[in-house]
């Protein structure tokens, strides 16, 4: 049965007692709004003795007010959605509770990594992000996170803070869970019109082609490629696309066969924007 959490002191004595036991922990850091994306990372993170599962719609990670005011709130679902799946425990605690002194933000020098990409169009966004998820895991002291590759930059910021503030855990990357027609599932793909969705579904295919063309086009040839290809419609806008070195975030100005390669995008439509990336 899933045991619902909003207070701090409650959720450290739950896990304190867990662990006394030797149990590890297991945990989904969310801003609710659950779909299949989420579920995927409950089921990997089930590999532990207990799995707990965040759900805070974070503040300090919102540029835009308008966007905050937007974001889906579904907390009864959700609850029903993790009961469904043998989550342990949903910790849903309020602004007050996770920011008791106000939204003061995590001191934590990014050396540049929350300024490409996402962080051109949303100043603030990582340092608020990283600030929450760094409380969240003082807060549930799990052995294992459990994030989405579906926010590759996200990710490696993650990965980044628990490596500069040695963090007893281990951050653990899952693959980008998709509906049938190859678009990332995200909560909000719920604010898409119905022709918005329909042309989405060309954001995967077009940055799925990339590997192969890679091969006789050059980034730059292939960034005006991707415009041309996401843009023709006339509905969906292209904000950036970026070919980076998967393990920096580098963006590349030409092939180098040993390095890790990614393309990372973010398109925009009437009222929301989505973004993917995939291997290259």
């Amino acid at each position: 049965m899933l045991l619902k959490i909003e207070t701090v002191d409650e959720l450290k004595s739950y896990v304190a007692a867990k662990k006394a036991l030797g149990k590890t922990i297991g945990f989904v850091p969310t801003m609710g709004a659950l779909h299949q994306g989420h579920i995927s990372l409950i089921k990997q993170a089930r590999t532990n003795d207990v799995v707990i599962c965040s759900v805070f719609i974070n503040p300090t990670q919102f540029n835009n007010e308008s966007d905050l005011a937007k974001y889906p709130r579904t907390l009864d679902n959700d609850m029903v959605l993790l009961n469904g799946i043998n989550c342990d425990v949903i910790f849903a605690p309020d602004v007050f509770e996770m920011y008791p002194h106000g939204n003061k933000l995590l001191d934590l020098n990014l050396e540049g990594l929350d300024l490409m990409m996402e962080g051109v169009f949303r100043p603030g966004h990582f340092q608020g992000m990283i600030t929450v998820v760094y409380n969240l895991f003082k807060m549930v002291n799990p052995d294992y996170a459990y994030l989405g590759e579906k926010d590759f930059k996200q990710l490696a910021i993650v990965r980044f803070m628990v490596n500069q503030l040695k963090l007893p855990l281990q951050i653990v990357g899952c693959k980008t869970i998709r509906e049938s027609d190859g678009l990332a599932m995200s909560s909000r793909n719920i604010h898409l019109t119905e022709q918005e969705r329909n042309e989405a579904a060309i954001i995967f295919n077009v940055i799925s082609k990339c590997a192969n063309l890679k091969i006789t086009c050059t980034p730059n040839e292939l960034r005006q490629w991707v415009q041309h290809e996401i843009e023709q419609s006339g509905i969906l806008k292209l904000e950036y696309v970026a070919f980076v070195n998967a393990s920096t975030l580098q963006e590349l100005d030409n092939w180098n066969a040993a390095e890790p390669k990614r393309v990372c995008i973010a398109v925009t439509t009437s009222k929301t924007r989505l973004i993917d990336n995939v291997e290259l």
